[in-house]
């Protein structure tokens, strides 16, 4: 990988870590100023949104920390550094959201149930004031939140917080001018039903990196039959692709050639065709190809067939 890509991820993450951490004070203001006015008027919704805030805080604590131990140097035993940090943070993240996807499920049926007392004017002020700090969040992220999985996670909990803000501030003027006390429960389940599919696609996208799946832009066909256009390519096996954290895709190949193309070209000029073709064609820049002549292949115990 090149310096200048690696230089990148560096100026990246730095950016990454300045605004996580305005986004984590703002968020901590928010919550205090949600707890006084779900005191002051009674609101469920105002009182949800706050303790969803409290594990966005939370998460995004973890996120800040993840961006930072990301950048610590690999060593011989983490040989790829601590990038994955990152991807055990979005993790973390949405295992969290579906936690409180459940709590406001719950006490939102609960409050439909056994309706309570909402002071709707305190309840519209403090939703008011939720809702334009996390706008201002939301900004800060919004340009970053396809740079990593860990970015993505915090930028999908600070619009949860803002679309449930404006829920509590639309049921604070529904209670205002129907005295419909239950406009606030159902603000709670609908900020649960927004959150769920959000977080379910984090995890599902943590997963399928820990698990080493195939990066979904990748063909890995469609990367061998590139290679096999190579002159001189006879074979190519043993080929994975993975992803060591967000944006950071991997790939590796043994690439079978004739006796006559490997002694007119020499190793070097093939590894730079090879690592051409799929930087190129891919957008995979982290590579490892080993080269092997066709008067050795009966030497080699290919094993199994892969993707």
């Amino acid at each position: 990988m090149g310096t200048g890509h690696a230089h990148g991820h560096a100026e990246g993450r730095a950016v990454d870590r300045s605004r996580l951490a305005m986004v984590l004070a703002i968020t901590l203001a928010v919550v205090g100023v949600e707890l006084v006015g779900a005191w002051v008027s009674g609101s469920l919704a105002l009182l949800a949104d706050a303790g969803h805030l409290v594990t966005d805080a939370a998460s995004v604590a973890v996120a800040l920390s993840a961006s930072y131990v990301a950048t610590l140097p690999p060593t011989s035993r983490r040989t790829f550094g601590l990038h994955r940090v990152e991807i055990l943070a979005a993790l973390v993240n949405a295992v969290v959201l579906l936690g409180v996807c459940g709590y406001l499920a719950v006490e939102g049926v609960r409050r439909l149930v056994h309706p309570a007392t909402v002071q709707a004017g305190p309840m519209l002020v403090f939703a008011l004031v939720g809702l334009v700090a996390n706008a201002v969040s939301l900004m800060l992220l919004t340009t970053r939140k396809d740079e990593s999985l860990n970015m993505r996670g915090a930028y999908l909990e600070v619009l949860g917080d803002l679309v449930g803000s404006g829920l509590v501030v639309l049921a604070a003027a529904v209670i205002m001018t129907t005295g419909a006390t239950r406009a606030d429960p159902v603000a709670s389940l609908l900020i649960a039903v927004l959150i769920l599919p959000r977080c379910v696609g984090l995890l599902r996208d943590a997963v399928a990196v820990l698990l080493e799946t195939t990066p979904a832009h990748l063909d890995l066909d469609d990367v061998r039959d590139h290679l096999l256009e190579v002159p001189g390519v006879v074979d190519v096996h043993d080929l994975h692709a993975w992803t060591i954290t967000s944006g950071m895709p991997s790939l590796s190949a043994h690439v079978t050639v004739t006796d006559g193309c490997l002694d007119r070209r020499g190793v070097g000029p093939l590894l730079d065709e090879f690592s051409g073709c799929v930087a190129a064609h891919f957008s995979v820049d982290h590579v490892t190809f080993q080269i092997e002549p066709v008067s050795h292949r009966a030497h080699e115990h290919l094993g199994e067939a892969h993707a």
